[in-house]
């Protein structure tokens, strides 16, 4: 399984800003190794965000995006000590899920 994703959520008025650092590969699948053979595709597909087990974010993600990619977006109501949790599938099924606490 992947490394943790390194997650951040703060509050600012009625609003909280969350970044989130995933650790991924994502591979293309149109690179070469030194072999000259094709490495296969390997990328984030789904990601999900809940604050407080309801879902306020969703995203579909296809093979451009870049390696370790980072995520930010704004969720209104959010405050502090509420729970924001990252999820997200790739295209080979491996699922992790991580969780933070707004401050």
């Amino acid at each position: 399984m992947s490394d943790p994703m390194r997650i951040r959520a703060q509050v600012a008025g009625d609003k909280a800003t969350v970044r989130v650092l995933m650790s991924h590969e994502m591979e293309t699948g149109q690179r070469k190794d030194g072999a000259g053979k094709v490495i296969p595709a390997w990328y984030i597909q789904d990601v999900t965000a809940q604050l407080n087990g309801k879902t306020v974010m969703t995203a579909q993600w296809g093979p451009s995006v870049a390696k370790n990619p980072f995520l930010q977006f704004s969720v209104k109501g959010a405050k502090a000590g509420d729970k924001i949790t990252i999820s997200w599938i790739d295209n080979k099924g491996d699922k992790r899920s991580d969780e933070a606490t707004v401050s």
